[in-house]
């Protein structure tokens, strides 16, 4: 039993079967050619045994009165290996050479008449009839169509002879196959077992452990279905070792957040109550200002409540209602034309009875965050400008700067936080914070168009 279970736990493996199947298929195709081989070696002894019989029916011919000696006689049918030879010819028969005593004959071949089917038939039927049997062969004379040769042969002879050929073939056959088989496997083993394996154990060592570098694949130079799977084997796992480097860093990453959320949260209530303060004073500027500074200070103290409520950087579900959209784009002008070092032209065009159903605080930041990705990408003098539209059942604001573009390497990698920063620092949070802000509302946020003459962010929104 243990022989047992060991055979069928070696078959389990692909090199294993390869090799059990590569036997089996090469020895299927000797058996093919086994039996025709045999098929042919008998039909060649018994062409053979004409020619014997046609040479001494010639001497017969040759002799005096056709007569010969008993002695030739049984020499002659010695030599052939037959119990008689008859002469046939287009209007005679001529009996050339026979035994004194008569014989039964048990079957009759015709050698001219004998097609590939029917001599493997009969080879088989040679080889397995036990008892000694009696023939008659008839078989054309070569170059004389209207002459033929029929000999009666004890087949016994020729059964001994075909077991000893088929013995040889056979065994001729198990080491060719065995060879070929050796030959195949080694190469099927060299070609697709090896790199199979390769990749099942680098599959393995990456599920293992997908931090650790070394676990990756080195592809080979193969150009054929395997080299192409390394390749592909390679970019998958750099991908997700990339991805899953990336989710510690978001899951790091929200947990700082949390904490300095909270602080963040009591510093702003400082200043809110700094903020209440200055409304008090009578300074006109300083009034005009007031409104402005209590709006941010209340979004960012909500902004930090809702972070700490759900201690994490999930969103809640969007609050939707109808608001004016150009009043909303226009609380943001003065966080766009008031950077330093750069003077941005702010151009809102929305039509003053455009108004959108939506969460307010979150399609603010969702704006907040592209348009001032705009403006930053504006080198030191441009404009950025905001339009919107109803396009059916959906509503199409538009985010445009006049800036250089954005490079490919920002492009391949957009929306995906810490990887599509364009300036130096930047972590790629806004835009991957507004797809997210936008896609809970059912909408979305894509690049329209980016060129040398500028970018344009299109925000869609239903409703």
């Amino acid at each position: 039993m243990a022989f047992l279970r060991s055979i069928l736990k070696t078959t389990r493996s692909l090199s294993a079967r390869l090799l059990l199947l590569t036997v089996l298929f090469v020895m299927l195709a000797e058996v093919l050619i086994f039996v025709p081989s045999v098929a042919f070696y008998r039909q060649n002894y018994l062409t053979r045994k004409a020619e014997v019989a046609h040479l001494a029916a010639l001497a017969v011919l040759a002799a005096p009165d056709k007569m010969v000696s008993k002695e030739l006689k049984e020499e002659l049918l010695f030599r052939v290996g037959a119990r008689s030879v008859v002469f046939k010819s287009a209007n005679s028969k001529m009996l050339m050479l026979a035994d004194d005593m008569p014989t039964a004959v048990d079957e009759t071949y015709d050698l001219g008449e004998m097609s590939p089917f029917i001599l493997m038939k009969d080879a088989l039927k040679a080889l397995t009839v036990q008892v000694d049997r009696i023939i008659r062969v008839k078989s054309p004379i070569k170059d004389v169509s209207t002459a033929s040769l029929e000999l009666v042969i004890d087949e016994a002879p020729l059964v001994s002879a075909l077991h000893d050929y088929a013995y040889n073939i056979f065994w001729l056959s198990l080491v060719i196959s065995l060879l070929t088989a050796f030959l195949v496997y080694l190469s099927l083993h060299w070609l697709i077992v090896r790199p199979m394996r390769r990749l099942s154990e680098s599959m393995i060592a990456f599920r293992q452990s997908p931090e650790n570098v070394e676990a990756g694949i080195e592809p080979s130079t193969r150009l054929d279905e395997i080299g192409v799977a390394e390749r592909e084997l390679q970019i998958l796992q750099a991908r997700l070792r990339f991805a899953l480097k990336q989710k510690a860093h978001l899951a790091a990453l929200g947990t700082a957040v949390t904490k300095v959320s909270h602080d963040l949260r009591n510093i702003l209530s400082t200043s809110h109550i700094v903020s209440d303060g200055l409304s008090q004073v009578e300074d006109p500027r300083v009034q005009k200002v007031v409104p402005r500074l209590v709006d941010s200070i209340n979004r960012a103290i909500l902004l930090c409540t809702e972070t700490l409520k759900y201690g994490k950087a999930d969103e809640r579900a969007p609050e939707r209602e109808a608001f004016s959209l150009r009043i909303l784009v226009d609380e943001m002008s003065n966080l766009i034309t008031d950077l330093p070092d750069k003077q941005i032209k702010w151009q809102n065009d929305i039509s003053d009875d455009l108004s959108v159903f939506a969460d307010r605080e979150q399609l603010y930041r969702a704006l907040m965050n592209l348009t001032k990705n705009a403006a930053e990408a504006i080198a030191q003098k441009g404009r950025v400008r905001v339009s919107a539209e109803k396009i059916d059942d959906q509503t199409c604001i538009y985010i445009e700067d006049d800036g250089p573009g954005l490079p490919k390497a920002a492009r391949e990698h957009l929306f995906e936080p810490f990887s599509g920063s364009v300036k130096s620092g930047g972590t790629g949070l806004g835009l991957s914070i507004a797809r997210e802000l936008m896609r809970s509302h059912g909408g979305d946020v894509r690049l329209q168009k980016t060129d040398h003459e500028g970018t344009i962010f299109v925000i869609n929104l239903p409703g």
